[in-house]
């Protein structure tokens, strides 16, 4: 008799620590592997309800948010209750299938109430706890921020914070109440845009005289400079700030994927952006369209205090078309006389946009004129409209933490002027004749931007890194492509990022790419395919000619970082192009190009 246990008939069952896509505060979501009935949803939701009831938990408010191929299961339960609600989850959802797969003690029975309710008994009695139940009722009764996780709790925020080990949590009455206190705190989130839009507040909030703390894709940051590198765009990197002892101010890089895995670290910022919307990571926990990424987006609505602002993209119809009934809902957009905007203002809402080539900030009727956007570095001489757009979401978030204007334009007047303000987004460097631009451009919307540039500085030839993570769908994969081969590229790179196959074979990625590339029009004699993101970079450069604009999206830190460090080293050493670039003794070059440099053909289906 085989040993194999059959399989569960859910996807994915987890905790939701704070405001997520289907409510405010705590609970817990199933993902079904198949569409429900009615009838199984009906059963679903009795049982959740009775084993709730028995258990004395307060009403848990069932969401069934149904999608194409299944559907998410979701419900309200208390911090110290959250590994118990997943098992009530799982069971409920095993009776409506009639799928006796979890089996006792170890789960709670699927065919006998009365053992399913001891066992559910027994493990709310082993996750309750006390000390924190009383800590989250004294922080509610003055107003004091709490935020914990599996190891620590703390109150007050940043510099007028307090925090301990989850399991030596103090008394109330103990707690120093007098010394906690909160932090103009911003939340940014969107397809594109988001780092440099957090970089930009941050650096608004040291104009401003307070020591920022920001967490983004790159790591966490403590006054502009780097504390711990990595990937911390989700609600760890957000309460690593939020908890640092020396942050006066926190903007915080809130992604997609943190969202839904578990909601938001924070429910009281002062602000909220949402750059923009854009096809990008569909397939992923039943997200499926534009109109269903927005609502993902718009729950950083659920993290705003009462009088907090949502700041949202006019220019973007998703968003117009999804924002909620904020009370104090702001907008920026490219024209500053758009009529939309012009119409919101009437409204006293709060607006930003660009009017005869100023970026203009209007609040409560009152202008403020931040500046000549092709006088701002980050804009490109006004090429880069993403960054335009960037910087009047950035304008009215630091506007709404209280950041004067003139910090705002003196910001704006700098920001971009050195390629450390903003590394790896749309870093330009002028070598050996040709020009070079890093960006971490990683869908169709952020590719076209970023290629917009580079057209717009001219050049005789332009050169493309091109790569995409694995865990993006064919179909996202080949319009990235396309993307690409619209501005009709002389020489492409394919890549693999290091880092990022999320289940791809070595390789595939760029062959889906080379042959919609081909497909669109590129001739294969352009294309070339070199696996290892560090090697792949060195290669473009070295078929760089002088008069070439090479665009060089990169995406792992460490290749990066080596990139930078390399182009440096090439500036100082007078570099030219053609000359031979210097060893490097990590280059692990791994061709999977034919003899003329086409990419090998075919794909596995997924």
């Amino acid at each position: 008799m085989s040993g194999a246990l059959p399989e569960t008939p859910f996807e994915g069952s987890r905790r939701l620590t704070g405001p997520n896509l289907y409510f405010g505060g705590c609970g817990v979501v199933l993902e079904t592997r198949a569409e429900p009935t009615a009838a199984q949803i009906e059963r679903w939701r009795e049982r959740v309800a009775w084993a709730v009831d028995a258990l004395g938990w307060p009403e848990p408010g069932p969401v069934v948010r149904a999608h194409p191929g299944g559907a998410a299961l979701a419900f309200r339960a208390e911090p110290d209750q959250l590994l118990t609600a997943t098992e009530v989850n799982e069971w409920a959802w095993c009776v409506a299938r009639a799928a006796p797969i979890l089996h006792a003690p170890g789960h709670p029975a699927i065919d006998d109430e009365t053992a399913a309710l001891r066992t559910l008994r027994s493990l709310a009695a082993a996750e309750r706890d006390p000390a924190l139940r009383a800590l989250v009722a004294a922080a509610a009764t003055r107003g004091v921020d709490l935020l914990w996780d599996d190891e620590e709790v703390s109150l007050g925020l940043g510099a007028g914070s307090l925090r301990w080990p989850r399991d030596t949590l103090p008394d109330p009455r103990a707690v120093a109440w007098e010394r906690l206190h909160r932090i103009p705190v911003a939340l940014v989130t969107g397809s594109n845009g988001k780092t440099t839009t957090v970089r930009l507040i941050a650096a608004c909030c040291r104009a401003q005289g307070w020591r920022s703390g920001h967490n983004c894709t790159d790591g966490l940051f403590l006054d502009g400079a780097l504390v711990e590198p990595g990937d911390w765009s989700g609600p760890a990197g957000a309460r690593a700030v939020l908890r640092h002892e020396q942050v006066d101010a926190a903007v915080l890089e809130t992604a997609r994927g943190g969202i839904l895995r578990r909601g938001l670290a924070f429910d009281a910022a002062d602000v909220a952006v949402v750059t923009n919307i854009s096809v990008d990571h569909f397939g992923e926990y039943g997200i499926a369209s534009l109109a269903d990424l927005a609502q993902v987006k718009l729950v950083v609505a659920r993290g705003l205090r009462p009088a907090g602002r949502l700041v949202l993209n006019a220019d973007d119809p998703e968003l117009r078309a999804a924002a909620p009934a904020h009370p104090t809902l702001a907008w920026f957009a490219a024209e500053l006389d758009d009529p939309f905007l012009t119409a919101q203002c009437a409204q006293g809402r709060s607006i930003c946009g660009v009017r005869q080539g100023r970026l203009v900030l209007v609040r409560a009727g009152l202008g403020h004129d931040l500046g000549a956007v092709a006088d701002m570095p980050l804009s490109v001489a006004g090429a880069a409209r993403y960054n335009i757009a960037n910087l009047a979401a950035a304008a009215l978030a630091a506007e709404a933490l209280g950041i004067a204007p003139t910090a705002i334009a003196t910001t704006f007047a700098h920001f971009g002027s050195r390629r450390s303000d903003n590394p790896g987004r749309l870093q330009r460097w002028s070598l050996g004749g040709a020009e070079v631009l890093i960006d971490y451009a990683h869908n169709p919307a952020g590719l076209e931007g970023l290629l917009a540039v580079a057209r717009a500085l001219g050049g005789q030839r332009l050169g493309l890194l091109l790569g995409q993570a694995g865990n993006r769908g064919d179909a996202e994969i080949a319009e990235l492509a396309r993307t690409a081969a619209r501005f009709s590229p002389d020489v492409v790179v394919l890549k693999d990022l290091d880092g990022y196959l999320r289940g791809r074979a070595p390789g595939e990625v760029p062959r889906l790419l080379g042959t919609e590339l081909e497909r669109s029009g590129v001739p294969a004699a352009r294309i070339r395919t070199v696996l290892p993101e560090r090697s792949a970079a060195r290669t473009l450069l070295a078929l760089a000619r002088a008069g070439d604009v090479l665009v060089m999206p990169m995406h792992a830190l460490a290749a990066r970082t080596a990139l930078t460090r390399l182009l440096d080293a090439l500036v100082a050493g007078g570099w030219r192009c053609g000359e031979p670039l210097p060893a490097d003794p990590e280059d692990r070059t791994d061709t999977a190009s034919s003899a003329d440099g086409a990419p090998q053909s075919g794909s596995r289906s997924r």
